[in-house]
C-alpha cells in the first residue's frame, strides 16, 4: 500500500469522524431523547454536547464511543446511514466495514486504536495549521 493511498484512507475516515455530530443528533432525536438527557448520562455539561452534535468541537474518539453507549449504539451506526451508503463507492464501504470490526474490538483494544487515530488526526491538523501559517509568512 503506497502513501498516498494511506492517506486518501485517513482523509474518508475524517470525513466520517468530522460529520458524526449530524448522526449522533439524527439519532438522539430518533430515540426521542434531549441533548439535556444524553449528557447526563455521560456526566457531560450539556453546552459541551451540544457543541459536539453542532459540529464545534471535534470530540475524541473514546467520546464519541460513550455517547454511542449512552445512545444505546454501536459505533457502526453513528457513522452507517443507510441513505447515504447507497451514494458511496466501495473504497467507502470497506471503511465501514472496518469501523464495525473496531466496534468488535475488546475494550483496551478500542482505546489503543483510537488513541493512535487521535494522535493521527492532531497530526494531519497540526501540519495543516503550519503549512497555512507558512504560506501567510
Amino acid at each position: 500500500m503506497n502513501n498516498q493511498s494511506s492517506i486518501a484512507k485517513l482523509d474518508v475516515l475524517l470525513s466520517i469522524y468530522m460529520n458524526i455530530g449530524d448522526q449522533i443528533k439524527k439519532i438522539r432525536t430518533a430515540k426521542n431523547l434531549s441533548q439535556k438527557e444524553v449528557a447526563l448520562s455521560l456526566d457531560m455539561d450539556q453546552a459541551q454536547f451540544s457543541r459536539i452534535e453542532n459540529g464545534k468541537t471535534d470530540p475524541a474518539f473514546s467520546t464519541i464511543e460513550k455517547v454511542a453507549q449512552a445512545l444505546g449504539v454501536g459505533l457502526t451506526e453513528l457513522v452507517n446511514v443507510e441513505e447515504d451508503i447507497l451514494e458511496v463507492n466501495s473504497y467507502d464501504k470497506s471503511i465501514i466495514e472496518k469501523m464495525a470490526l473496531i466496534d468488535q474490538l475488546e475494550e483496551k483494544e478500542k482505546s489503543s486504536f483510537f488513541t493512535i487515530l487521535d494522535a493521527l488526526v492532531s497530526k494531519k491538523r497540526l501540519k495543516e495549521s503550519l503549512s497555512n501559517a507558512l504560506n501567510l509568512a
